[in-house]
């Protein structure tokens, strides 16, 4: 993506650290209720921006996200992104964790989100395709041997072409709601294509991910974790289907996963290539 925007310098002293992940920090201005910013790790500028170029395009499109501001970068060097901050709001893993009795009430939201994301069908030349993206991973992929990468090749060639709206990053911590108001967030991997590709990341989240980085990074313990699918499938994927059913077909594409978390992690993950049925 080119773009030449100038990011706004400020001053971090005007924000108070309220949270942090794998990309970086968040923070709720001092003074100002409705600003937060969104703080990437130093050394990532390109990142940002194009994040920020992905957020506008979802806003502009009436998908529920919150309004993104401006590009800047903090007194320490490091860059990010100003949003509109919705106040009181919590991820549906967070309400989760905390409200554990209400998992089915959380799952089912979360899911008629999701179904109303997909069947968003958006302006293909200013997107790329999930297909297109998944290509790259596997061309930039090391650890598979070249029989390994046709299969996958093929695998991904035969996933329906579909004009439709990806997350890309749909997990149960990139939603957040504040009363009756919901709204995706961290939507720098957006892009169009096949459901069952996004959708499986809340699968990979649910039950595929180890106990301990389930409960580090979205707080939940894995029983609450494999509850929160349980509930979350019936309502995407229709109630008059088996959990086993809804299973078979989401696990390969929950493996195909695994050349993302593989590009991210810079290493092999076992734990992950099991659920590439395909590879069989």
């Amino acid at each position: 993506m080119k773009n030449d925007e100038t990011p706004i310098p400020i001053s971090l002293n005007d924000y108070v650290l309220t949270g942090g992940g794998f990309n970086g920090e968040s923070y709720d201005h001092k003074t100002n209720p409705e600003l937060m910013l969104k703080l990437y790790m130093p050394g990532k500028i390109e990142q940002p921006l194009y994040e920020l170029h992905m957020a506008r395009l979802v806003y502009e499109m009436g998908i529920p996200t919150p309004k993104p501001g401006d590009y800047v970068v903090t007194d320490d060097g490091r860059y990010g992104i100003l949003f509109n901050r919705i106040i009181g709001k919590k991820s549906y893993s967070r309400a989760t964790s905390d409200h554990p009795e209400r998992v089915q009430q959380y799952a089912e939201e979360f899911a008629h989100m999701c179904l109303d994301l997909h069947a968003v069908h958006v302006d293909t030349t200013k997107l790329e395709s999930v297909k297109e993206r998944f290509y790259q991973y596997l061309a930039s992929n090391p650890f598979f041997t070249k029989v390994e990468k046709d299969k996958i090749g093929r695998f991904i060639a035969d996933a329906p072409d579909t004009d439709t709206a990806c997350h890309g990053d749909l997990q149960y911590s990139n939603a957040i709601f504040a009363g009756d108001r919901r709204y995706f967030i961290d939507l720098g991997d957006f892009a169009y294509g096949y459901n069952l590709i996004d959708v499986s990341m809340v699968y990979l989240c649910c039950y595929l991910s180890d106990p301990a980085f389930i409960k580090e990074t979205y707080h939940l313990d894995s029983p609450l974790a494999r509850k929160f699918w349980d509930y979350f499938a019936p309502v995407y994927f229709g109630s008059d289907r088996s959990l086993k059913s809804i299973e078979e077909e989401i696990l390969p594409y929950a493996g195909l996963r695994t050349l993302m978390i593989e590009y991210n992690s810079g290493c092999p993950m076992p734990e992950f290539r099991a659920a590439m049925t395909f590879l069989r």
